[in-house]
């Protein structure tokens, strides 16, 4: 794999990666690294990058045409790399946040190259986004000088997921969002720190007992900080039980129990309609192959009718069962932006 950075400041990239886990994989020849800046295409003596935009308004903006040279030298150094496809990647806070999901999407492409396209001052012209830009990122609801350290962040986030990498590839598995959840607390020498105790579970040697715990922990961090999480988290009937457990112990304040009943049956809602969908389009096959045995004329659009009202009802029916105790969604408080 590699990557090529488009930057004002490949200092900053090259000497930023030489240190841990994104040097040492380099290191193991798990990855590659090259950096290009555009003022060595510019026209002018001065190297100029940037103008001002059109329409007025403050600062500055990237010129195209500097951009898209240093581009195509990035393109070509991927080439000579022996990539078998380059993507080119601008980091900005108008693209789409950068998930775990996403990460490991990168990290799985074997052979792939990526060239990370690094903005400056106010932006980059549209024009050249629109021509050379195949996926625009986001590492979160926020703005930062320029796209030199979300760069560096993604690199570091799909580097460690390459195989490898990590000197225990466990650790990768066990880190927070890898199963939807937050990552629980984590606990070493010594064992009583300023009177605290580390908590005895995990002092017990029981390696199945101690794994329940975790879990439970990561359920009620997760819980209280991003109940978010919880609708898309994959969660077993010992997860629920557990949630409803700290709902019921009061646990949880009842802002976040709201946030966690309504993830929780927002899932079961889903499954459920998955469920009956199933046992309904089957129904209807059957009746179906039985109408045309016997030659019967089959009324398609009546029985359709009927199936989907039977559906919602038999959906209706079952949530309410499963979720007749969770309180009344309302919005929470602060409620964090849509991170996906």
């Amino acid at each position: 794999m590699r990557f090529d950075v488009v930057t004002l400041f490949p200092e900053l990239i090259e000497q930023a990666s030489a240190f841990g886990i994104t040097d040492r994989a380099r290191q193991r020849g798990l990855w590659s690294l090259g950096t290009v800046n555009p003022r060595d295409f510019a026209q002018d003596a001065h190297r100029t990058v940037d103008d001002r935009p059109y329409g007025g308004g403050p600062g500055m903006v990237m010129m195209a045409e500097p951009l898209a040279k240093a581009l195509e030298a990035a393109r070509a150094a991927q080439r000579g790399a022996g990539c078998k496809r380059t993507t080119v990647i601008h980091l900005t806070p108008a693209g789409a946040p950068l998930t775990h999901a996403r990460v490991m999407q990168l990290a799985n492409a074997r052979g792939e190259g990526y060239i990370l396209l690094a903005g400056r001052y106010e932006g980059i012209d549209e024009r050249l986004i629109a021509r050379e830009v195949e996926l625009e990122i986001a590492i979160g609801d926020f703005v930062v000088s320029g796209g030199e350290l979300p760069a560096l962040m993604l690199i570091d986030a799909v580097v460690r997921q390459l195989p490898g990498a990590l000197n225990d590839a466990s650790s990768a598995e066990q880190e927070s969002f890898v199963v939807g959840l937050l990552d629980c607390a984590h606990f070493t020498r010594p064992e009583v720190y300023e009177g605290v105790r580390v908590p005895d579970v995990l002092l017990s040697g029981n390696h199945a007992v101690i794994a329940r715990w975790r879990r439970t922990q990561a359920l009620a961090r997760t819980a209280r900080r991003r109940p978010d999480l919880l609708a898309l988290a994959r969660l077993s009937a010992e997860d629920r039980r557990s949630l409803a457990e700290m709902v019921a112990d009061a646990v949880l304040d009842t802002e976040v129990a709201t946030g966690v009943t309504t993830g929780v049956a927002t899932q079961v809602s889903t499954e459920l309609a998955t469920e009956v969908a199933t046992e309904v389009a089957t129904e209807v096959a059957t009746e179906a192959q039985s109408d045309l045995a016997t030659g019967v004329e089959t009324q398609v659009t009546n029985e359709v009718a009927n199936d989907v009202g039977r559906l919602r009802s038999t959906i209706d029916d079952r949530v309410g069962m499963k979720s007749a105790k969770a309180p009344t969604a309302r919005p929470r408080k602060n409620e964090r932006k849509h991170q996906a």
